[in-house]
């Protein structure tokens, strides 16, 4: 069945504590959603930011962003007081995170809201920790022995905590007590929330999105803790890493370092660690897109130590086999499959057998020099069309910077003369809207007709990304009336 969306982040929604929460401004959201006629909203990963601030490079694949806690119910709850809140420094920009003085702001913010909580006469915390202990418990440890370490990667740790010594870990669980308790409570906080804003968007007609990442953080409890799973040494440093060979985006290629996983163990197991992964995020999301789908038929293997991606070798992925052990004991899931890029005809393969929609992104279409599977009239149904990604300018910044072949076969493909910004960013969101794809979904930022200071990646760069935030007043009743009218217009109201 047709339908439509928005892309827009957690993090990018509007609060008064510097990023985006599960706070009344993401109620708001959902409300303009559903007035607006769309049916879906599509974030990015959830999980808790390591170092790059990415949602792409996680401390743990099952643990959620502590940043995305919603102080305002925890001051109702009598956990935190009004003036400890509003009396942190969170930067002075509110169009753009400041993650520094996030993190020296929050984490002692929550601290607080835990010492008040007497969680542990509370059943639903207890609940909880039960429920969630095959991961939790390798969590709330890893990040409390890691704050003891001031920080440092976990192959950086003592040999025997490093390597997992049962004796070992039993100290650290003894001395870090109250730490480790405090980071099992705000993932309590954090799924409470959550599942509360989640069954609040359903109740309004609104799916949720979620973002898989294929691959986990070096620097991850999910690593440390399940170190045979991935390729690493005797050492426990990677044999080789994962990222993307050189195109003409990227002349040394993408060199992403996260490890590899060892797929004949994952095969031994019956892909154990990944069902358990999916079911989780379909406890938190409607649908799922799954990035680099590609990397399931073949990955892209670079040795460790090489200082750029040219030295990769492709090797063989776990293909069909893993999403058939999934549909097996989870049954069959809406996955969104990330198949842009270079790709194969195993991949093409691949996606066909699996069955799964993939992504055609709009601005990958205009390449003056070929046909390509990007343009509309190349599309069957069974596809999710975008203007463009998280990785992607908006198409106002898009539109700027391509060239002039390009621009001109743009302008002839929707039949415009001129080269008005605003009307080319209708024109696209029209053509997304009229293809045949099922779902279509739109960034938030080409619906505002904003640049490229609206950005939220530009992938293999580091330090000014996923930063950009709406403000309270961005969204106008004008605008989602005529979000409403195209949707409408094009078949893909709720």
């Amino acid at each position: 069945m047709r339908g439509s969306g928005i892309l827009l982040p957690i993090a990018s929604l509007p609060s008064n504590y510097g990023i985006g929460s599960f706070s009344i401004s993401a109620y708001k959201f959902i409300d303009q959603l559903k007035s607006a006629g769309q049916k879906y909203w599509q974030i990015l990963p959830i999980g808790p930011t390591g170092y790059g601030d990415s949602p792409y490079q996680s401390f743990s694949t099952f643990a959620g962003n502590p940043y995305f806690i919603d102080l305002d119910q925890l001051i109702e709850e009598g956990l935190l007081r009004d003036s400890e809140c509003r009396d942190s420094d969170y930067g002075d920009n509110p169009r753009y995170i400041d993650y520094e003085k996030i993190y020296f702001s929050r984490f002692p913010i929550l601290r607080k809201a835990y010492s008040r909580s007497n969680c542990k006469d509370d059943e639903q915390f207890l609940k909880f920790q039960k429920e969630n202990a095959d991961w939790l418990d390798d969590y709330a440890l890893y990040m409390a022995i890691k704050d003891s370490y001031g920080g440092l990667s976990w192959i950086h740790w003592e040999e025997k905590i490093k390597y997992r010594d049962m004796a070992t870990m039993s100290m650290y669980r003894i001395r870090l007590e109250k730490d480790i308790e405090f980071y099992k409570y705000i993932q309590y906080l954090f799924d409470k929330q959550w599942q509360k804003l989640k069954k609040y968007a359903n109740q309004q007609g609104i799916s949720i999105i979620g973002d898989i990442p294929i691959y986990v953080a070096f620097d991850s409890a999910d690593t440390w803790s399940n170190p045979e799973l991935f390729q690493l040494d005797e050492k426990l440093n990677p044999i080789a890493v994962a990222g993307c060979p050189p195109d003409a985006f990227a002349e040394d290629g993408q060199l992403w370092g996260n490890p590899l996983y060892d797929w004949e163990t994952h095969k031994n197991t019956g892909y154990s660690w990944w069902i358990k992964r999916i079911a989780m995020c379909f406890r938190w999301y409607d649908m799922l897109r799954v990035d680099h789908f590609k990397g399931f038929d073949e990955y892209y293997s670079i040795p460790y130590g090489e200082p750029t991606a040219r030295n990769g070798k492709w090797r063989k992925g776990p293909g069909i086999e893993l999403f058939q052990a999934i549909e097996k004991k989870l049954g069959r899931l809406n996955i969104i499959a990330e198949d842009l890029g270079y790709v194969t005809e195993s991949v093409r393969e691949l996606l066909k057998k699996t069955g799964f929609p993939g992504m055609k992104v709009l601005q990958f279409a205009f390449d003056s020099r070929e046909e390509s599977d990007y343009l509309p009239h190349n599309y069957d149904r069974n596809c999710v069309v975008y203007t463009g990604t998280h990785d992607n300018d908006t198409i106002k910044g898009w539109f700027q910077s391509i060239s002039l072949e390009d621009r001109q076969f743009a302008l002839r493909y929707l039949n415009r003369s001129s080269e008005e910004v605003h009307r080319i960013v209708s024109d696209m969101i029209c053509l997304a809207m009229q293809s045949v794809a099922d779902l279509c979904i739109i960034p938030i930022q080409d619906y505002l007709e904003l640049g490229s200071e609206a950005r939220i990646n530009v992938p293999s760069t580091v330090g000014q990304n996923w930063k950009w935030r709406l403000l309270e007043d961005d969204i106008s009743e004008d605008l989602l009336i005529k979000i409403h009218t195209l949707t409408k217009t094009y078949g893909r109201c709720y």
